[in-house]
């Protein structure tokens, strides 16, 4: 069984088991917490349910694992002649989630 979630203004395709990293979400480590947009849900590929645009009484658990720093991105501004250059770094707070279940 896997299904689609939305989170952060980003859709994931999640199955149980699977680890993921979002956008940071307040919480404590091992705390629970369920996503309630649902888009799509299937049962190996068979009874598939898609959502408009959420799936009712779909949800999806799962266990912050932990919060860390995604990797570095180099954001560099340039003007070709006119001696502009502008140069900055960004690091992006996730979480790491572990999906338990999914509950259609």
């Amino acid at each position: 069984m896997h299904a689609v979630i939305k989170t952060g203004g980003k859709q994931y395709i999640v199955k149980p088991g699977d680890v993921i990293d979002i956008e940071k979400i307040s919480g404590e480590l091992g705390e629970e917490i369920s996503f309630e947009q649902v888009l799509l849900v299937s049962a190996d590929g068979e009874d598939v349910r898609v959502g408009s645009p959420v799936v009712e009484n779909a949800r999806v658990v799962g266990k912050i694992i932990r919060h860390k720093k995604g990797e570095k991105i180099i954001v560099f501004k340039f003007k070709r002649r006119k001696g502009y250059r502008k140069k900055a770094g960004h690091r992006q707070n996730l979480t790491s989630v572990e999906i338990t279940s999914i509950n259609a």
